[in-house]
């Protein structure tokens, strides 16, 4: 018999939170018209996402420190076992930062998992922020399997 599951919506602190629990994410963003998404390390301050991307990559070659563009940033961890886990989904403008003391310190905090020079790194503006919590469904106080519910 299949355990029945449920989606919790999360609020957006607990997403943020949840996002800065794992050190790996997928940016989303436009290149040459097309959609686009790259594996990446991240760091979470406050409401910013923070990447390293290497100079010659699509994403730094669209983003600029003025304007920024348009990108969105996923998150996730699943149990495959228990069929139970969570993701979170950030849009927001990319910004290159410029800031060469934040450069520095972020530079050392992200290491590229690659050999190749990450020169750039860049904050994703946390503008909307969305996350879902996939859960085991209980009924009076237990799961389906009669186990005690877990505590989300």
């Amino acid at each position: 018999m299949t355990d029945a599951r449920r989606l919790e919506e999360l609020t957006r602190e607990e997403a943020l939170e949840l996002l800065a629990s794992v050190a790996v994410g997928r940016v989303v963003f436009s290149h040459r018209a097309l959609p686009a998404i790259r594996l990446v390390n991240h760091l979470v301050t406050s409401d910013r996402i923070i990447i390293r991307a290497d100079l010659g990559s699509a994403l730094s070659d669209e983003v600029d420190p003025e304007g920024g563009m348009v990108v969105a940033y996923e998150g996730d961890m699943l149990e495959a076992g228990d069929r139970i886990g969570w993701s979170v989904v950030v849009v927001g403008r990319a910004r290159r930062v410029t800031d060469k003391v934040a450069v520095a310190r972020y530079r050392q905090a992200l290491q590229p998992w690659v050999s190749a020079p990450m020169a750039d790194v860049i904050a994703i503006q946390a503008e909307i922020v969305t996350g879902l919590r996939l859960v085991p469904r209980t009924w009076g106080g237990s799961r389906q399997d009669g186990q005690p519910a877990r505590q989300a």
